[in-house]
């Protein structure tokens, strides 16, 4: 399952490509198509690229797999990082839907999403699926019927409270592309291949949604 890369440059490269050539199809097949992008260091390069895409930018929506609640100009906010790389040239035409901003209707509109970006932690989360949060159990429910899930402060980091997308609307997708690089997140992935119970695993181990695990050794 993990498909390993030389470099970061190159799995941007990969992974541009791929999430293009998704909402490529979504608009070719119905006019419109869906994105769920994601924070953290691995996916700023994907969108330095991902914005020069020639796609009907006007036509594609995009939201986040998770929010931080936090000041929308704060280094920790994952909507800046979007306006910062992505909403640029020409995907400057996007909508984007804050999770803070919108209710579970509009979010049910985009679905399924053509694609599905996400990252992890070493403690194996993915968005904000944090062990030990009060909600995870029924944020990790796969027939839930709850899109959003709030996790209250104390936990990830930084560990501010946060907003994120549960496995439910997760997996109401068409592509899920999971970008990890290092050692040790690679050895998550393994002890959540052998069943070890991580958040992680039940994107890994579910067969609704086809997922690509993209890995390079250099952080």
């Amino acid at each position: 399952m993990l498909e390993t890369y030389a470099s970061s440059s190159a799995l941007a490269q990969a992974c541009a490509e791929a999430v293009a050539s998704q909402l490529a199809e979504g608009l070719a097949a119905r006019g419109r198509a869906s994105l769920v992008a994601t924070g953290g260091r691995s996916p700023g390069p994907v969108y330095d690229l991902l914005h020069d895409a020639p796609l009907d930018w006007a036509h594609v929506a995009v939201t986040l797999s998770d929010e931080r609640q936090v000041d929308a100009d704060s280094p920790d906010s994952n909507a800046r990082l979007l306006r910062e790389r992505l909403f640029r040239g020409p995907a400057a035409k996007a909508q984007f839907l804050p999770l803070t901003d919108y209710a579970e209707p509009a979010l049910r509109k985009l679905m399924p999403f053509d694609a599905v970006m996400l990252g992890m932690g070493e403690d194996g989360h993915i968005a904000s699926l944090i062990p030990g949060s009060p909600v995870m159990a029924q944020a990790l429910d796969p027939d839930g019927q709850a899109l959003i899930a709030e996790s209250p402060e104390g936990f990830g980091s930084p560990p501010v409270a946060r907003i994120t997308l549960t496995l439910a609307a997760l997996l109401q997708s068409r592509a899920i592309f999971l970008l990890i690089a290092g050692e040790a997140k690679r050895q998550v992935i393994a002890r959540a291949e052998a069943g070890e119970d991580l958040p992680v695993r039940a994107i890994l181990s579910q067969d609704r949604v086809p997922v690509r695990v993209l890995w390079t050794p250099n952080l």
